[in-house]
């Protein structure tokens, strides 16, 4: 009873002061099966028209070397490729002529974030609400990195990526683990085709569930993959047993999804409606 009334004064504080859509802490009535979560890390996005995105939750990444993809773009770190809007994370993708500190000069810029030294988890609930841009070429992505990084180096270090788009006609996303012995070409990868439309119509909740020894993946609550370790190949190392940290990018051509060719228009953005974290009640 009073853990009920508590749950309640606080919901009804946030209402009345106008503080984050999600009480951090209260069971969370947003993930699909079980409802089974408490919410431990969130962005909201509810900042001021034009803000930088939270530097106490993201670190900006720069830098314009190809990101071991070929990709096109340089990370830079301007307000007009990452700012707020309207509750919304936007990451823009621009055609441009940039030379950056290091002297390397792309012909697009574009956004990129982390939260590698500021937030990380193992296990639990990741998802985020995200409208994809529609243009051939552009990459975006919601993914994770294990925060071994630095010194197990990658792959070994584990990367989790829970939504990746580079279908020509946005219709089909991909969720793959990355690990020693399976990554890059070579990674475990599903896809999800949406029914009706693209995904770059409207927002999608893409999400991944992770336990140990198993990671499902997720779209509009939908169980759409289940990784294990019996999936990997023959004498290959699960290594999805730390704690990882989060990304978002929206990257310009590369291996993947080939580079944007004339009917591509630009600026092309990436809107994330909120990113949160949960752990097992």
């Amino acid at each position: 009873m009073k853990q009920g009334l508590l749950a309640f004064l606080l919901i009804l504080g946030c209402l009345l002061n106008g503080c984050e859509r999600q009480a951090i802490g209260l069971v969370s009535a947003v993930p699909g099966p079980g409802h089974n979560w408490v919410l431990i890390w969130s962005d909201e996005f509810t900042g001021p028209n034009g803000s930088a995105p939270d530097p106490t939750k993201w670190v900006v990444e720069s830098g314009g070397n190809g990101w071991g993809n070929k990709e096109l773009e340089y990370y830079a770190p301007h307000l007009k490729n990452l700012h707020l809007e309207d509750g919304n994370l936007v990451i823009e993708a621009q055609k441009e002529e940039f030379t950056g500190s290091d002297g390397v000069t792309r012909h697009y810029t574009s956004g990129r974030l982390k939260t590698q030294g500021l937030f990380s988890q193992v296990y639990g609930r990741f998802e985020s609400r995200i409208k994809i841009p529609s243009g051939q070429g552009v990459w975006p992505a919601f993914w994770m990195l294990g925060d071994d990084l630095s010194t197990a180096g990658w792959p070994t270090c584990g990367e989790i990526d829970v939504m990746e788009n580079v279908d020509v006609g946005k219709s089909r996303i991909h969720g793959s683990i990355h690990g020693p012995g399976y990554s890059a070409k070579n990674s475990l990868t599903s896809a999800y085709t949406i029914s009706q439309g693209r995904f770059s119509d409207d927002f999608h909740v893409f999400a991944v569930e992770w336990a140990p020894e198993v990671i499902r993946f997720y779209v509009d609550d939908e169980l759409y993959a289940t990784r294990t370790p019996a999936d990997l190949p023959k004498g290959a190392r699960w290594v999805y047993d730390h704690p990882f940290f989060l990304i978002l990018n929206l990257a310009v051509g590369g291996d993947l999804p080939g580079n944007p060719d004339r009917s591509v228009s630009f600026p092309q953005r990436m809107l994330v409606d909120y990113v949160r974290v949960y752990s097992r009640r």
